[in-house]
Parts: structure tokens; C-alpha cells; sequence
């Protein structure tokens, strides 16, 4: 047997593994355990932070389960995040064949370059409620991830 340590998650770890993100009811949102592991760096924005903390200090070759609050997780539901978008702003944004439908996500130029989406909640003559809360916002979700490998 070697006295090599072996090898734990740092805040900058190259690593690849299996994850899994599911709803408390053991629904998968995303998985890679039916498909080929991620290969990742910690730190990178590739993974949410608070995902990413419950990475550091594993060993490689850990299987572990973690559930997390909505508070821990993506938020609480933040009633702010209900807006109200012109039908201009929205065809600004959008392919002018498009026909929008209730429960469609939409995705808008921010200013300074970025994106972000909400989903549509309502539509009128003039406007479209908007809900751009992150789709778990609120909700309690659980994360099992297994190191194959920490490089």
C-alpha cells in the first residue's frame, strides 16, 4: 500500500464525475449517469456554486448524496421577478413569425450583452406576464454526485 494521499475537490479542481439533480420526488433534471461523465474545473461557472460547495473536500472515488433546501439551492420564489414586458419589447426580441404560447420560455438581450429567460405567464392586448424566477426557484432539490477522478 502507497502512503499517497489521495486526492480531494479544492476550489479549483479539475474533475470529472457523474452528477445528478433531481426534484424531491427523485424526478431527474439533469443526469449524467446513463451517459458519459462530466469532465469539469471547480470554480469555472460550469457548475452552480452552491453545487460546486458540496464538492470541495470529497475524495476521488466518493458516491454521496446531498439534499438541499430551496433556500440553498436556487432561491426562495422572488414575487419581484413577475414582470410585465410590452408586446413591442417582446417582438424586439423575438422571430416576428413566432406565436407565443402560456408556459413558453423566452429568452431576452440584457443590457451589457448577456440573456436571461422567464417563463410566460399571461398575455394581452398591450402586454406579457413574465415569471423570471430560475424554474427551481423554491424548490427543494437533491444532488448525488460520483468522483471518478480528481486531476
Amino acid at each position: 500500500m502507497s502512503n499517497t494521499p489521495q486526492p480531494v475537490v479544492t476550489e479549483s479542481t479539475f474533475l470529472t464525475l457523474h452528477y445528478r439533480l433531481s426534484n424531491m420526488a427523485g424526478s431527474d433534471i439533469v443526469s449524467t449517469f446513463d451517459e458519459n461523465p462530466a469532465t469539469l474545473q471547480v470554480g469555472s461557472g460550469q457548475l452552480a456554486p452552491f453545487l460546486e460547495s458540496c464538492l470541495i473536500g470529497l475524495p476521488e472515488g466518493a458516491h454521496q448524496s446531498f439534499e438541499l433546501t430551496a433556500e440553498q439551492a436556487f432561491g426562495p420564489r422572488n414575487p419581484e421577478l413577475l414582470q410585465k414586458v410590452s408586446l413591442s419589447t417582446l417582438q424586439e426580441n423575438s422571430d416576428p413569425d413566432h406565436t407565443y404560447a402560456i408556459g413558453d420560455l423566452v429568452d431576452f438581450a440584457a443590457p451589457g450583452g448577456g440573456q436571461f429567460a422567464g417563463v410566460l405567464l399571461e398575455i394581452g392586448e398591450r402586454d406579457a406576464l413574465f415569471d423570471f424566477n430560475h424554474p427551481l426557484a423554491g424548490q427543494a432539490v437533491k444532488f448525488e454526485v460520483r468522483i471518478i477522478g480528481v486531476l
